[in-house]
């Protein structure tokens, strides 16, 4: 269910932002394309390095505090999608003692949950179609989400408050609606998800 408002994703996506800090750039991750087979086996490199570092930085988190926290995925281009959920859902407390703890972490492997990269089309694609069904049972200001609207990986596109019907999501209009769209927003949940935006990203 598109369950995360537009506000909270762009909140919890900057707690993490002292843990990134201003530390070095992520790498770029050449291709074969970009100097043959020699560059290739070079950004093969480069991105298993990264996604150890990545794999670090996680680890460090589940460590202090949130045991729950998921491996960033790793995507073409260098792009990082995270489990930006498990952040926002942290108390204060914990999120103060994982940028103490795993700042150095996060900013060597270039992890900056704040950075979130744009839904790529598999995930637009499907929140197009969840919002379609919900204008046309009764939510008419539900917009379709492009490459930039807010996401929340796992959990899909948020809603904004001037889309929430009056009475919020507890409303009988807004339930009529998510029980008869409630496939297509299934399939825009499981086109957020880790596995898929790290192979449609």
């Amino acid at each position: 269910m598109r369950n995360a408002t537009y506000i909270a994703a762009l909140a919890g996506a900057l707690l993490l932002a002292g843990c990134a800090g201003p530390g070095p750039a992520a790498p770029a991750v050449p291709t074969a394309a970009q100097g043959g087979a020699v560059s290739g086996q070079a950004g093969q490199a480069t991105a298993s390095g990264r996604a150890a570092a990545l794999h670090a930085a996680a680890q460090c988190i589940r460590q202090h505090g949130i045991p729950s926290y998921s491996d960033p995925v790793l995507a073409s281009g260098g792009r990082v999608f995270s489990d930006l959920r498990s952040i926002q859902d942290a108390p204060d407390a914990t999120i103060s003692a994982i940028q103490q703890a795993c700042g150095t972490l996060a900013a060597r492997a270039g992890l900056r949950p704040q950075d979130e990269p744009p839904a790529p089309p598999q995930l637009v694609q499907a929140g197009v179609r969840a919002a379609r069904c919900m204008r046309a049972h009764g939510l008419p200001d539900d917009r379709d989400p492009t490459a930039q609207s807010p996401y929340t990986p796992g959990h899909g596109f948020g809603m904004t408050a001037d889309e929430v019907p009056s009475g919020g999501k507890a409303s009988p209009v807004y339930q009529t609606a998510a029980h008869a769209c409630r496939s297509l927003l299934d399939d825009e949940i499981r086109a957020s998800t880790l596995g898929s935006l790290g192979r449609d990203g």
